[in-house]
């Protein structure tokens, strides 16, 4: 039993390890840390970067449900595939943008990239662990590691890029990311992709899309972890939007903006190699991350130290991480295999919508009263995910995840080779069960199918029913109470 313990994290690292490339070169998009500078270079102005995010903004939510529902009826690997296609058509069409409307609508196709993106590669973590192992307590580790490379990979592209559009030109940096891109194709080719969405009876496109859009809006589960999820995104989003705006109140020099912002992506690798270690469970942790979220927040409303105000953002970005993978961990548990994408698609949806007007309140509030003033708004959405994270913590306590209730064990050997008929190494492991009719009905059906046509197997079951009626008749035989002379 230990053997096989001690396997499970070899298994999983190599399986894991395509998609892990793949997520790392995805990341090395080496225009974002200076994508403000081009944008100004070719024309942008206040009122068209607040454009460009309203195109880029309706993107997003529009597409993230249906490439979550395309996810879970086709193929993970393939939409992760096409996501990198958009990204490359992106930075293709930004870099040879000269005006205002070109990379408008190189932000729209980079919309479709993030769309395809969200949701679906913690999707792929959790199935694959819940497919190796049978259980999922070990997904908060693995997509944890997962988010580590793909922070690391933020890292290096937020310093590489500025050094890069320094010696050559903020232009090439966009060319640049484009084979890189290219490469990631290739990692998400190689990954062997878990089978469970595909392991529930097949239903039609508008049953499918009924039953994703029914589960998000009258499961009232799924619903409390939906709105978790996405309020910790928007507050995350805002960070990451706004918080540059302190460094412009305070006047920071520009040699300060490549470290800030490599140090924000930072917290998400941080939290990553952290949450296998942390126990969200325990109402202490959950309470120390709640009071450093709201003092960090509350920090932003009045210090004038430079020093202060980016060790608040971080420490902020670094709870919110951590809440976020513990919630998203939560919403994969509340929900089966083959809605798991569209579902936290859906939530990524959410968070958008609820961003939207979030943005347009934070950013009138800093133009009217300070950057300052607006930092309330931070305080009293950390309040809101704070909440929220208490309740479905009480309310999820004890329960088991919907995987794992439906016999997860059953539905990862029936789709291992993504076959309809049991194959002969799943039908050994199926033996125990079999003989102790502890099959589905379904499920023992393909078994006998199997068995009929295949001697080897049939002599196999034969040679275990006969050791099993040895065992029984041996464990009948009276003891010997009386000694032999």
């Amino acid at each position: 039993m230990s053997a096989a313990v001690a396997a499970r994290p070899r298994t999983l690292t190599r399986r894991l390890l395509p998609l892990q490339i793949g997520v790392a070169l995805q990341g090395l998009i080496l225009w974002v840390p200076i994508e403000k500078l081009f944008m100004t270079q070719i024309g942008f102005d206040a009122a068209s970067v607040g454009a460009m995010a309203a195109a880029y903004a309706a993107v997003v939510p529009l597409l993230e449900v249906p490439s979550g529902i395309l996810a879970d009826r086709w193929s993970r690997s393939w939409v992760m595939i096409l996501g990198c296609a958009a990204l490359m058509i992106s930075s293709l069409i930004g870099g040879l943008s000269h005006s205002v409307l070109g990379y408008v609508i190189a932000a729209m196709i980079l919309g479709i990239y993030f769309a395809f993106s969200s949701g679906t590669v913690d999707s792929i973590v959790y199935d694959t662990v819940l497919e190796e192992t049978g259980s999922n307590e070990l997904y908060e580790k693995w997509i944890g590691r997962t988010r580590a490379v793909e922070s690391a990979a933020f890292v290096f592209s937020a310093l590489a890029g500025g050094v890069l559009a320094q010696y050559t030109s903020t232009r090439f940096t966009y060319f640049a990311t484009i084979p890189l891109v290219g490469l990631a194709i290739i990692g998400f080719l190689r990954f062997n992709e878990p089978r469970l969405h595909q392991a529930a009876e097949r239903m039609t496109l508008r049953s499918h899309v009924a039953l994703t859009f029914r589960t998000m809006i009258t499961s009232r589960a799924v619903l409390r972890v939906l709105f978790l999820v996405a309020a910790a995104g928007l507050l995350t989003q805002a960070v990451f939007e706004f918080g540059p705006l302190w460094l412009v109140a305070l006047a920071a020099p520009a040699a300060l903006y490549g470290p800030y912002w490599a140090a924000l992506v930072a917290t998400f690798g941080v939290a990553g190699l952290l949450i296998g270690k942390l126990n969200l469970e325990r109402r202490l942790l959950v309470t120390v991350l709640i009071i450093l979220s709201l003092a960090a927040a509350l920090l932003l409303t009045w210090t004038r130290s430079l020093t202060v105000l980016v060790a608040a953002q971080v420490v902020l970005g670094l709870a919110l991480a951590l809440i976020g993978i513990h919630a998203g961990r939560l919403l994969h548990d509340a929900v089966p295999s083959s809605i798991r994408a569209g579902v936290s698609s859906g939530a990524g949806t959410l968070t958008w919508v609820l961003f939207l007007p979030f943005a347009l309140v934070f950013g009138l509030v800093a133009r009217q009263n300070g950057v300052y003033r607006s930092g309330f708004m931070l305080a009293g959405a950390v309040m809101v995910v704070a909440v929220l994270l208490v309740v479905s913590i009480r309310a999820t306590r004890g329960l088991a995840p919907v995987e794992v209730a439906a016999t997860a064990k059953e539905q990862a050997v029936e789709v291992t080779q993504g076959a309809k008929e049991v194959a002969c190494k799943q039908l050994v492991e199926l033996v125990a069960d079999y003989l102790e009719d502890a099959l589905s009905p379904e499920l023992r059906t393909r078994f006998e199918e199997h068995l009929a046509g295949c001697d080897g197997c049939g002599t196999y079951l034969s040679q275990t029913q006969r050791i099993m009626a040895e065992l029984r008749d041996l464990s009948d035989v009276p003891e010997l109470t009386q000694p032999l002379d």
